[in-house]
């Protein structure tokens, strides 16, 4: 990284380039002007404000504050680059408009200096928006060097560690999480339409159910018992439900002790709701509706691009089965395989792996993810999972090997989890059960059985469709960023002394 105020000056070393920057403050301090005792300055007016009204400034007097981008010229009539929230504008600050002694001080600001300034709207001769400047104040003393300008800040793992830097140095980063925000606004305000209640349940929690994930573990010294951090949302809102809370929602932070990629992180945001009266159909509506909603709102379409690939939210989204999906992609009928041994040996035919405790359903998701699963690039709805992988979702009536639940699919991702919920508490029992025996054989993602939750459902829930949407994997197709981390203000990374 190097210090750019001019070009021809000597080049000195990081070490040399800091230590002027600590001998200058020492300088303000010993003259008696500590920038960082001021508390407080009255901004008025933003950069993008300006440029996008420039009849309407024009001559004005405007009071504006940042951060010195870039410094040219230093003889009587200096040029800055001032950055803030909503973009970059020019200061043309001349030694006969703020006085000797401040322009002296200007001279010895560096480039990532906060000023606050106040000053004429006027247009340079090369058709620049410009704000010649009758007073500054140097709000806040840098003493670090910001990346060399030319060339930004490049380095992936620099930027996610020192995320503060990143969004100084990357307009397209900050604009990132600013849409973020809008996405998880407008979410809000969908659902709100709707009647849903937003709610909060506990992250740390005495049994870590309602998602096949490994819990992170902790120990709780005043009640000297074990807790984990939650993997999921839905037990607790379902709760809810049977307390007559009729629609119930929650965004918050979940974990899940598990690898990194471009599309997982031990922490993440997801949503879940629930409401009372409807079934995974009437999920399927609400998520085609929250898209299309959400998608209009934040980015004025309904088609998004995402590495090249135009997705159409507009269009109906497609519904297909599972064994529909697998029979589609793999060539393979699961409705003609009746037994585990019969599954079991297809998936050896066709090489895909699996356990002695795998049954047939579990072969047949397994079968999925492998033929099926990146084949669904526009919005797809896969429905009616098996029972095997679905240990909280009511069978379907007319078939009770499968499940009244579906996956909805973008790019090849999965985006978001619903059931039919399942509220026969003497079903419940059993589905734990099962879950119990899995973790036992090894299984380290099974549920154990919540018997709060099972008396809550004796107490009686109605019928409840509910849905788990992954925030981050949405916020990445919105915003057309490559990796989770992108979408994270502060993704986990590996300490560096590892």
């Amino acid at each position: 990284m190097a210090e750019h105020t001019n070009e021809n000056a000597p080049q000195q070393s990081l070490s040399e380039l800091l230590q002027v920057r600590r001998d200058k403050l020492k300088e303000l301090l010993d003259n008696g002007k500590n920038p960082y005792e001021i508390t407080k300055f009255d901004r008025q007016h933003y950069t993008k404000q300006i440029k996008d009204n420039y009849s309407d400034f024009e001559g004005k007097t405007v009071v504006i504050a940042g951060r010195l981008m870039s410094k040219r010229g230093m003889g009587k009539a200096s040029f800055c680059d001032l950055q803030d929230l909503e973009g970059r504008i020019q200061l043309y600050i001349r030694k006969d408009e703020v006085g000797e002694e401040s322009y002296a001080d200007v001279k010895k600001y560096d480039i990532g200096d906060i000023v606050g300034v106040t000053g004429e709207v006027f247009t340079t001769h090369m058709g620049e928006i410009s704000v010649k400047v009758k007073e500054i104040t140097l709000l806040t003393k840098s003493l670090q060097i910001l990346p060399e300008k030319f060339h930004g800040m490049t380095n992936t793992d620099l930027r996610y560690r020192q995320r503060y830097t990143d969004l100084i140095m990357n307009p397209d980063v900050k604009d990132t999480f600013i849409k973020r925000s809008k996405i998880i606004t407008s979410i809000r305000k969908y659902l709100d339409s709707l009647g849903f209640m937003e709610v909060e349940t506990p992250m740390l929690v005495s049994n870590a159910g309602g998602a096949a994930a490994r819990p992170f573990e902790t120990h709780f010294n005043a009640l000297d018992e074990d807790f984990k951090l939650r993997i999921s949302l839905e037990l607790y809102l379902k709760r809810l439900i049977v307390g007559g809370l009729e629609k119930v929602y929650e965004i918050g932070r979940v974990f899940r002790n598990e690898g990194l990629d471009t599309r997982h992180n031990p922490e993440f945001t997801l949503m879940e709701l629930y409401q009372a009266y409807t079934d995974y159909h009437g999920m399927m509506d609400l998520t085609e509706n929250m898209y299309r909603h959400v998608a209009q709102e934040v980015l004025g379409t309904t088609k998004i691009e995402y590495n090249g690939i135009e997705m159409d939210l507009g269009k109906p989204f497609e519904r297909i089965t599972m064994v529909d999906a697998v029979k589609k992609y793999a060539g393979v009928d699961f409705d003609q395989i009746k037994t585990t041994e019969e599954a079991k040996a297809i998936a050896k035919e066709k090489g895909v792996e699996f356990e002695d405790r795998h049954k047939k359903g579990d072969i047949l998701a397994l079968f999925f993810e492998e033929f099926a699963e990146h084949h669904l690039v526009q919005p797809t709805f896969v429905m009616d999972h098996p029972i095997e992988i679905s240990p909280l979702t009511k069978k379907k009536p007319e078939n009770p090997e499968y499940t009244e639940r579906f996956e909805f699919f973008m790019n090849g991702w999965e985006m978001a989890n619903a059931y039919s919920e399942l509220n026969d508490p003497i079903d419940q029992r059993e589905r734990f059960k099962a879950q119990e025996e899995l973790l036992a054989q090894g299984d380290d993602e099974a549920n154990t059985t919540d018997e709060d939750f099972l008396n809550a459902l004796e107490i009686g829930m109605p019928p409840t469709g509910g849905i788990g949407f992954g925030i981050d994997r949405m916020c990445m197709l919105l915003t057309n960023s490559i990796a989770i981390r992108d979408v994270l203000l502060f993704p986990t990374m590996k300490p560096l002394d590892k």
